[in-house]
């Protein structure tokens, strides 16, 4: 049975890879991206089957009125795909006021309102599911993405929340996390301007190795998605999907430690109980 998604950021990256392959399969697309032109040819290709539609997921009221104009053009939207996004590039401090605004207003707060626009339209229809592509960096932190990191961490607490909300309305969640993947991601980096004393810091450390090639890349960007797609066509999946051997092992070695100091800080925290 063919489905009907919904997807942000598709221009490029596992958005763009996404986009391709339902098409390929025979599913029906809205692709929401900034610059429309950039999925020309996948139009002229799947004709109807593709509606590609301008976003800037900055835009709070453009973004209700897209969600709106989808849901009419196409009648019912299996998949939501929450994937525009970007990362800041830079130690805290490093980063200017509006390079952290735009960080915010993009992977946070731009996830955070294309969802909210979609749940009136997932109950009317009894039923969906939204993907939210997070990445292992919504359960552990690398030097140098702090602000990335805020987003990330935010908006899968953010989901988590409202996963519990809209249960009884047939609308479940996907949180996505893949590890560092083979698609334009270092390339899209928005980078703060370095600061002297950070290069001999971890955070000098990560730009070393970025710059330098030696930061570990094992994800294969194709598998990411055909494992999405499983994921997403799935009866029941997981709230949370690790993809990579990067993510499953950093994402389980920080679950442990902080269970290992959860567990060590049992007795003062029970201390801090009434006693009536």
């Amino acid at each position: 049975m063919t489905k009907t998604w919904f997807i942000t950021g598709t221009s490029t990256g596992l958005g763009r890879l996404l986009t391709e392959r339902l098409l390929a399969r025979g599913d029906h697309v809205v692709a929401t991206l900034r610059r429309p032109d950039m999925l020309k040819a996948l139009a002229a290709q799947y004709g109807d089957q593709l509606h590609a539609l301008t976003l800037d997921v900055t835009d709070t009221q453009a973004t209700k009125a897209v969600v709106a104009d989808a849901f009419q053009r196409v009648g019912h939207i299996d998949v939501v795909v929450s994937n525009a996004g970007y990362a800041l590039f830079g130690a805290a401090e490093e980063a200017s006021d509006a390079q952290i605004e735009r960080q915010i207003a993009t992977n946070l707060v731009g996830s955070i309102q294309l969802i909210r626009a979609v749940l009136p339209h997932l109950r009317a229809q009894k039923g969906g599911r939204i993907v939210q592509v997070s990445s292992e960096g919504g359960q552990i932190a690398y030097p140098n993405f702090s602000l990335y990191h805020a987003t990330k961490w935010g908006i899968e607490g953010f989901v988590e929340s409202v996963a519990q909300e809209v249960a009884p309305f047939g609308i479940d969640f996907l949180i996505v996390e893949p590890g560092p993947t083979g698609t334009n991601f270092v390339e899209g980096l928005d980078r703060a301007q370095p600061m002297a004393c950070y290069d001999d810091t971890p955070a000098g450390e990560v730009r070393r190795a970025i710059a330098s090639g030696a930061f570990a890349i094992r994800g294969d960007a194709a598998r990411t998605v055909d494992a999405m797609i499983a994921a997403a066509d799935a009866a029941h999946p997981p709230l949370r999907l690790a993809l990579g051997s990067t993510a499953y092992a950093s994402i389980s070695e920080a679950l442990t430690n902080r269970r290992n100091l959860l567990e060590a800080q049992k007795k003062v925290a029970f201390s801090a109980d009434r006693h009536d």
